[in-house]
This record gives structure tokens, sequence and C-alpha cells, in this order.
């Protein structure tokens, strides 16, 4: 299997990958809409019994409603969003939507680092470095004549007597012919060379990068769940507690206010691991994970 080609595999893998990631995101987004859904029922509920005991005014069961409204909304919204995820993910293998994705494997979040060898792109460079290479051995072979050598007979006119002829020539003065093809396939080497250089640079500059984002962005999650989210559903429940008890201290705004404020931690949630998983892909692509796998795919071709 040739590089350019082990290259575009690689490419293609990727984005496959990508496309199961974002599926996965858009699956992940939907409990998250349905929890908003099922919270919002319930507040609405909560408070049309404030309203009937006058403790709150009547638009604030309107509003209750709408939100209700719009959250069933969003429902629709993230089942088929996460529909026409599954369906791009399947045209890869040329099937339908009509399958389910592991959750597990969107929750999880591994920042190992993976071992580091040279990319598929410093491989094709690697490749053209040692083409050129070559091609400054044929113009140093072409720069210098070889030496000839001839071998005859000679049969003289009177009598029978026979001579052997040896001759030969050893080319002078040639060396310089051919010096613009040396001069040319160097510079085209040296070239390559510096590319090559360049290349590893800037594919260990990104990886290094990759590896600081998830870093950071592994750390968020940590604190979501350990803070933020523990936080945010016990000022809803302490809100919600107070208005069912039929105090005062709390209003309908303020219950929705904590709602949102959940709902947005939660999908806050789905969006880094969706940035995390996604920066993943462009890892794995680097550091030739699935090169193993190209290999599997040409033995079994």
């Amino acid at each position: 299997m040739g590089a350019q080609n082990r290259i575009r595999l690689l490419d293609r893998l990727a984005r496959v990958q990508a496309a199961w990631v974002e599926a996965l995101a858009a699956e992940a987004a939907i409990p998250v809409a349905e929890t908003r859904l099922a919270d919002l029922r319930q507040v609405e509920l909560d408070v049309v019994k404030r309203v009937a005991g006058a403790l709150d005014p009547w638009f604030t069961a309107e509003r209750a409603r709408t939100n209700v409204a719009q959250a069933e909304i969003a429902v629709e919204q993230a089942r088929e969003a996460a529909r026409i995820a599954r369906t791009s993910l399947a045209v890869w293998w040329g099937g339908s939507g009509d399958f389910k994705l592991d959750p597990a494997a969107f929750q999880a979040f591994d920042v190992t680092v993976p071992p580091r060898a040279d990319a598929a792109d410093v491989a094709v460079l690697t490749a053209e470095l040692a083409a050129a290479e070559a091609k400054v051995r044929l113009a140093e072979t072409g720069n210098i004549a070889d030496p000839s050598a001839r071998v005859g007979l000679r049969h003289f006119g009177d009598g029978n007597d026979l001579a052997v002829m040896v001759g030969g020539s050893i080319p002078l003065g040639s060396k310089g012919a051919n010096r613009g093809n040396v001069v040319r396939a160097q510079a085209d080497q040296r070239a390559i060379a510096a590319d090559m250089a360049v290349a590893r640079v800037e594919i260990e500059r990104e990886i290094d990068r990759i590896l600081a984002d998830r870093g950071l962005i592994a750390a968020e999650i940590k604190r979501i769940d350990a803070e933020v989210l523990p936080s945010a559903t016990r000022a809803v429940r302490l809100i919600r507690d107070g208005l069912v008890r039929g105090g005062t201290a709390f209003t309908f705004l303020e219950y929705s206010q904590a709602q949102t404020a959940l709902s947005d931690v939660r999908s806050r949630r789905v969006e880094l691991l969706r940035r995390f998983h996604l920066l993943g892909v462009r890892l794995d692509r680097l550091t030739g994970r699935h090169t193993p796998l190209l290999a599997q795919m040409e033995t079994i071709r």
C-alpha cells in the first residue's frame, strides 16, 4: 500500500470517526431535552396548584405552559437531529439510520497520551526523500562517462598471418557535463528534507495543543460532575420545596431560571464531550492510531 493511498484511507477513517462522534453527541442531547421537558411539566403542575391557591397570578400558569410547549419542540428537534446524524453515519457503509449507538462510548473520556510515531504525512515525505536521493545518485553516476574497450582480429593480405588488436578509451574532461542535473537533484533533496523536518515539528506542536485542550476539557467535565451539577440540582430542589410548601420566599421566575441553569449545565457537558472526542479524532489521525487497521484491510483484500 502506497504512502499516499494510506493517507487517503486515514483521512476517510477520520471522517467516519467524526460522523460517529456527531451521532453520539446528538443521541446524548435527547435525554437532556427530555429531562428538561419532564422538569418543566412538573413546574407547570406546581404553578397551577399555587395559582389555584391564589399564591401566584394566572399569567405564571400561562408562562409555565409556554415553557412546556417550547420544551416539547426541543425534544422533537433533538430526536430528529439524532436521526439525521445516524443516517449520515450509515451512509459510509450504505445502511440506514435504524440502529442504536452505545452511549457509554460517549460518556467515557480518556486523557491517556498515545504513543507517538512518524505520521503518515511524514511517511510520504520520507518516500519522496528516498526518491530524491536516488535521483541524486543517478545524476552523479551520469556525471562520469564509462570507459570503453574493444578487441578484434586483423588479417594481413600477404600470407595467412593474423594479429589480435586490443584497444580502449578513457573519457577525459566530461566531469562537468552533467553538473547541472546533479545540482538540481541535490536541491530537490534538500528541499524535501527541510519539508520533512518542518512537518515533524508542526505535527508535534499540534499534538501537544490537542493534548492540552483535551486535558482542559476533561478537567472542566470533572468539575461539572463534582461541583456544578450537584449545586444546580440542589438549587432547583430547594426552590421547588419552598413553592410546594406554599411559601412566598421564591417566585415562579426564580424556579424557571434555576431549571434553565440546570439544563444549560447538562447541555454544556454534552458539548464538552463532543469537543473532547472530536479532538480525539484528530489526535488519532496524527498519531496513526488506525494504521494497523489499514494493514488488516489490505490483508482482507
